[in-house]
């Protein structure tokens, strides 16, 4: 078995998954929304102590498993420094004292092994990947070839709903209050300018969209003057926006890309309106969307675990692993 460790945010989860059958056998995780919630974004001293509290208490509920561990995987880049720290820690630590392999983790790579938890992979796929740190599109060949089509300039998807919540007062986390909201919204009230529409970019950008709500936000007098049906119309309108910037720019690399099977995941993929209009978009152009369960939508260790089966099984380990917080991804790299 491999015991798998994610702790790149404000989620602190731990998995256990076996190596044969990739089945998920012990599978954890305690999210720290509610005490981010009164900041209205994660705050990362906070999640620090957070997962040091956490991350020990669910571990000792895996203790039975640890005379059949091989491995232990620990998600190492991208995420916040002093978090991913605490996962770290804790995985040098296990590897030392039973003696068995270290394997970092990839957590955008984690994000894409999502769809494949206690299933086979199916490469090649196009995937669109969407959470609170990053917005992109890769094609994935292969597990050592993973290529950047188009990503975010600026902010991405998960962020941008978070700081629209939080301009409405709507508390945190955003995306799945924005969601709600959006199903008793007007999408015509306000028109939001759609990003980039006019630019042959492949590329993605958020924060003019961004702004644009905080005018309108302003322009009714305020949050904490809007009434109800106010932050359904902007949430509506804005959610609206963000959908048809994501299918301009998907179109354009559906266009010329002979990949059949798409899909989308990250913790913004757990929006339903983004996965139907990609279901539809998927139907037109003659390719077959998969979705990640809403289980391992958000960060989690089985993810982890799941990407760490295929590391495993190349003898990808390392003797030390370093905390790597920041990454500049730009398109045609690879992850």
């Amino acid at each position: 078995m491999i015991l798998s460790i994610e702790s790149s945010c404000d989620d602190s989860s731990i998995a256990i998954t076996d190596i044969h059958t990739k089945k998920l056998i012990f599978h954890k995780k305690i999210s720290q929304e509610n005490e981010h919630s009164v900041y209205g974004g994660v705050v990362p001293e906070l999640a620090s102590r957070l997962h040091a509290i956490a991350l020990p208490e669910i571990l000792a509920q895996t203790q039975e498993y640890f005379p059949e561990l091989k491995a232990v995987a620990v998600t190492n880049q991208p995420g916040l420094g002093v978090t991913l720290m605490e996962g770290i820690a804790m995985a040098k630590t296990l590897s030392a004292v039973l003696g068995i392999p270290l394997i970092a983790v990839n957590h955008l790579k984690a994000h894409i092994y999502s769809l494949f938890v206690e299933k086979e992979t199916i490469f090649p796929i196009l995937t669109l990947l969407i959470s609170g740190g990053h917005t992109m599109i890769v094609r994935i060949k292969s597990f050592e070839n993973m290529q950047i089509l188009a990503t975010t300039m600026d902010d991405s998807i998960g962020e941008s709903f978070d700081k629209c919540a939080k301009m409405m007062d709507l508390g945190y986390p955003g995306g799945p209050i924005i969601e709600k909201l959006a199903i008793c919204g007007d999408a015509d009230r306000f028109t939001f300018p759609i990003p980039l529409s006019n630019s042959p970019l492949v590329a993605f950008s958020l924060s003019g969209l961004k702004n644009a709500v905080r005018l309108q936000v302003e322009a009714l007098g305020g949050a904490a003057a809007m009434s109800e049906q106010d932050k359904c119309d902007v949430a509506a309108c804005f959610q609206k926006a963000i959908i048809s910037h994501l299918l301009q720019k998907s179109k354009k690399i559906f266009a010329s890309e002979p990949i059949r099977d798409v899909a989308i995941v990250g913790g913004a993929s757990a929006n339903k309106s983004i996965a139907k209009a990609y279901e539809t978009l998927c139907k037109s152009y003659n390719k077959r969307l998969h979705t990640t369960p809403l289980a391992y939508c958000s960060d989690n260790a089985a993810m982890v675990g799941r990407y760490a089966l295929d590391a495993y099984e190349r003898n990808i380990f390392t003797n030390d692993i370093q905390t790597q917080p920041t990454q500049k991804h730009t398109s045609g790299t690879l992850l």
